[in-house]
């Protein structure tokens, strides 16, 4: 289904959920690009998109700096003329509490997570509303709502999200620009691996895996393919009515959070 036909998709993060969603986008039909800092995951994108026959452009950006973000969509404007819709999914996982976080990570953690919502919001939106309108789908996760121990950088810039997607959804809406994001479960990514290292270090992935997946009601851990259709759905004409709302998609965790 070519849901996106004509649109103009730029996507951040190349590694797990964002990797699923450039491509589940490119596959509707949307010239997409993707962006990240990890040379490796991007080099392994470009190849699958080259492979199955699919627009989508790789390139390295560090979403954290603001020239390096006007300068990525000052590109994709130059060279396909507009932008339709933007996804952040770029993020980083700062482990600790907050004695334990180093300030310069708390730091890094809110410029990567918010900060680049910020970003490719403050250099997208113009070029958005030169199209008549579009659609942001900003990644929060469960833990902005009910948090873990010892994540308090991850769970601050994911709480900070909600609020960010409702203001920006209440600033352009006028701008026919829909604003929307999604909160993530556990999803089977390279950061819930990392996650399962961190807090888990002796036990194997995949049994730390099943740990986590049976704490979700449905009984199992989610793929960023499920994501990718969630968000394929927020940026499509379907969701048309659908702005500054925040969407689990989490296995019913958050409906069982405190009962036994």
């Amino acid at each position: 289904m070519k849901e996106f036909t004509g649109k103009v998709a730029l996507v951040t993060g190349t590694t797990g959920i964002g990797r699923a969603i450039a491509v589940r986008f490119a596959a509707g039909g949307a010239g997409v690009v993707a962006c990240g800092i990890d040379r490796a995951a991007n080099e392994d994108l470009s190849r699958y998109a080259t492979a199955h026959g699919l627009v989508l452009d790789v390139e390295t950006c560090d979403v954290a700096e603001a020239e390096a973000v006007r300068s990525l969509i000052a590109k994709i404007v130059a060279r396909v003329g507009g932008l339709d819709i933007i996804v952040n999914a770029a993020a980083i996982h700062v482990f600790g509490n907050a004695v334990e976080t180093d300030p310069e990570m708390w730091n890094r953690s809110m410029m990567v997570n918010v900060g680049s919502v910020f970003l490719t919001s403050h250099f997208g939106i113009p070029e958005m509303k030169k199209r008549g309108g579009g659609s942001i789908i900003n990644f929060a996760s469960v833990q902005g709502y009910a948090c873990q121990r010892g994540v308090a950088a991850y769970a601050t810039s994911k709480g900070a999200i909600h609020s960010l997607t409702r203001a920006l959804a209440l600033d352009h809406a006028t701008d026919k620009i829909r604003v929307n994001s999604i909160s993530p479960g556990s999803i089977r990514t390279p950061m819930l691996a990392s996650s399962a290292a961190h807090f888990s270090p002796d036990t194997p992935v995949e049994e730390a895996f099943a740990r986590f997946g049976a704490a979700h009601p449905l009984g199992r851990i989610g793929t960023p393919e499920e994501v990718a259709e969630l968000a394929a759905f927020l940026a499509s004409d379907k969701a048309s009515f659908c702005t500054g709302g925040d969407y689990l998609i989490d296995g019913g965790l958050l409906a069982g959070i405190g009962v036994q």
